[in-house]
C-alpha cells in the first residue's frame, strides 16, 4: 500500500480534517475504532478535537509509516485476532463507542476491507447486548456475589491435564450427541452448561462439571436438580444466582477478571479461573475447557438457534412451566411455538452465534464437534478418536480446600476488602469505572461515598453492626 492510492497527493492532511469535521461527530465518545486508516492522517485531528477518547486503529496491511500512531493498532488484520484485540484494549463499561471509515480503503481493499468493517460491527452489537446485561443485572450480580461468598465451604485448585474435554451445551442438537456422550463419559472430563445438566441426567451420563454463571433467578431452575445430584463440580462467578444448597458442592471460582472482583477473592485467598464475560455460558465453558486440559476438546448441543419450534434438548428445565400452564387454548407446543419466535425475534442467538463462528478460527485446532449444526461441522474422524479414548481417573485433576472454618465471615471480609480498595489509589479509578457502571448505569460521577452505601446495602444490613 503507497500513501497516494488512499490519500490525496497535495494536501492528505486537509483532506482528513475536511472528512472528520463532516462527520459532525458528537462530544462524550470514549473510542474510536477506525478502519483501515490508511497513513494515520485523520489520527491528529481526533485527538485535537477529542483529548480523553482512546483511538484504535485496524489496518489490513502492515504499516510501515505512519502519519500519527493510534493508541492501540492492529497491524496485518486477520478476522480470528480482532475480536480479542477489541476485547483487550475496549473496557465493559465503555458506554460510547463509535467505528470511523476511510472509505478509499474500501474501494482498494474491497472485501478484505469489509470482513474487518463486520467484525467490529459484530463487537459493538455484542458490547451493547452486554452493556444492557450489566444495566438489568448489575445491582443483582454484586448481591450475588457477597451472598454466595458465604457459601464457598469448599473451593479447588486445579492442575492442567491432557484428558480429552466435552462441553455441552442445551441446544437441541444434544439429543443427538447423547449416545456417544455415555459411551465416553469414563475416558472424558465432562463440563456441562447448567441448563444442559437435566438432559445429561436424564440419558445416565454424569457431568463432572457443572457451570453456571446466569444472575437471573430463573437459573435456578437449573440448578436445583445438579443440587440433588452428588459427585459433580460447580464451576461459577459468584455473581450467578445460586441456590443456598450449593454450599455442600465442591466450588472451582470463575473470575471474570474485574478489578473489584479480583481484590476480593485475593483479600479471602481464594483460588480462581479467570474467564472474561462472554455473555453467553457455552462460550464460557470453552475457555474453561481450553484452561483445564491441553487436550482435545468436543463440543455438543451448541447450537445457538431455534431449530423447528425446539429451543433446548429435552428434558429441559423449564418444560414443567409450559406443561403446567397447558390448557385448550394454549396447548404445550402452541407455547414453544411462542417462545421460539419471540428467542428469534429477539436476536441475541445471532450475536453470540456470529461470535462463535469468528472465535472458532482463534482457537487451537483441537476443538471438533459431536453433531453438526449451524457453527461447527462433525468431523467424523475426531469422532471416532473421540471413541477410542482409553478410561481416566479423573481424580488426581482437583485438589479440595476445606473453608468451612472462615466461610462464615467472608461476606464480612469481602467487603471490607473492597471498601478498602475503593479508597487505595492503586485501584479506585478503575472499581469506581467498574462499580459505578453495575450500580448506577447511565449516571455520572457517583461519588465514593455512593458507591460505598450500595455496596454496604447489597452486601446485607448486618454487615456495618
Amino acid at each position: 500500500m503507497t500513501g497516494a492510492q488512499l490519500h490525496s497527493r497535495y494536501n492528505p492532511q486537509s483532506e482528513a480534517a475536511r472528512y472528520v469535521n463532516s462527520l459532525n461527530l458528537k462530544d462524550g465518545i470514549e473510542c474510536f475504532i477506525l478502519i483501515e486508516p490508511g497513513l494515520g492522517y485523520m489520527i491528529p485531528v481526533l485527538r485535537e478535537k477529542f483529548k480523553e477518547s482512546k483511538i484504535l486503529a485496524l489496518h489490513i496491511e502492515k504499516q510501515t509509516e505512519s502519519a500519527a500512531q493510534a493508541d492501540y493498532s492492529l497491524a496485518d488484520c486477520e478476522s480470528f485476532n480482532i475480536q480479542k484485540f477489541l476485547e483487550t484494549h475496549i473496557t465493559q463499561d465503555s458506554e460510547r463507542i463509535k467505528i470511523i471509515e476511510w472509505r478509499p480503503s474500501l474501494n482498494h481493499y474491497g472485501k478484505a476491507y469489509a470482513k474487518i468493517l463486520s467484525e467490529a460491527v459484530q463487537f459493538i452489537k455484542r458490547a451493547d447486548a452486554g452493556k444492557r446485561t450489566a444495566a438489568a443485572f448489575g445491582r443483582r450480580w454484586v448481591k450475588n456475589f457477597f451472598k454466595n461468598l458465604n457459601n464457598i465451604n469448599t473451593s479447588l485448585l486445579y492442575r492442567q491435564s491432557s484428558i480429552p474435554v466435552i462441553v455441552t451445551g442445551s441446544g437441541p442438537s444434544l439429543e443427538k450427541a447423547l449416545p456417544i456422550i455415555k459411551d465416553t463419559q469414563e475416558t472424558c472430563l465432562i463440563i456441562a452448561a447448567s441448563s444442559s445438566f437435566l438432559a445429561l441426567r436424564a440419558a445416565g451420563i454424569k457431568a463432572d462439571i457443572v457451570i453456571a454463571a446466569d444472575g437471573g433467578n430463573w437459573a435456578l431452575k437449573h440448578l436445583y436438580p445438579f443440587c440433588r445430584s452428588a459427585g459433580s463440580i460447580l464451576a461459577v462467578n459468584l455473581c450467578a444466582a445460586l441456590p443456598s444448597q450449593t454450599a455442600l458442592i465442591p466450588h472451582l471460582l470463575i473470575n471474570d477478571g474485574s478489578f473489584w472482583q479480583s481484590v476480593v477473592l485475593r483479600d479471602l485467598s481464594l483460588p480462581s479461573v479467570i474467564i472474561g464475560q462472554k455473555g453467553t455460558v457455552t462460550a464460557a465453558a470453552v475457555e474453561l475447557a481450553l484452561i483445564l486440559s491441553s487436550a482435545n476438546i468436543y463440543l455438543a448441543g451448541m447450537d445457538l438457534a431455534v431449530i423447528d419450534i425446539r429451543t433446548h434438548a429435552r428434558p429441559y428445565s423449564f418444560d414443567t412451566l409450559f406443561f403446567n400452564n397447558s390448557n385448550r387454548v394454549m396447548p404445550f407446543y402452541s407455547q414453544c411455538y411462542t417462545r421460539s419466535s419471540l428467542i428469534n425475534q429477539g436476536g441475541s442467538l445471532d450475536i453470540y452465534a456470529s461470535w462463535f463462528k469468528s472465535q472458532k478460527t482463534q482457537w487451537p485446532q483441537r476443538i471438533f464437534s459431536i453433531g453438526e449444526n449451524s457453527i461447527f461441522e462433525e468431523d467424523l474422524y475426531m469422532r471416532d478418536v473421540l471413541l477410542n479414548h482409553s478410561k481416566q481417573d479423573k481424580n488426581n485433576y482437583f485438589k479440595p480446600e476445606d473453608r468451612r472454618g472462615e466461610s462464615d465471615n467472608f461476606r464480612k471480609r469481602g467487603v471490607s476488602a473492597l471498601l478498602s480498595a475503593i479508597k487505595d489509589s492503586k485501584y479506585s479509578k478503575n472499581i469506581k469505572q467498574e462499580l459505578s457502571s453495575l450500580l448506577f448505569p447511565g449516571e455520572n460521577k457517583m461519588t465514593e461515598h455512593d458507591l460505598e452505601n450500595a455496596v454496604k446495602q447489597l452486601a446485607g444490613n448486618n454487615f456495618y453492626e
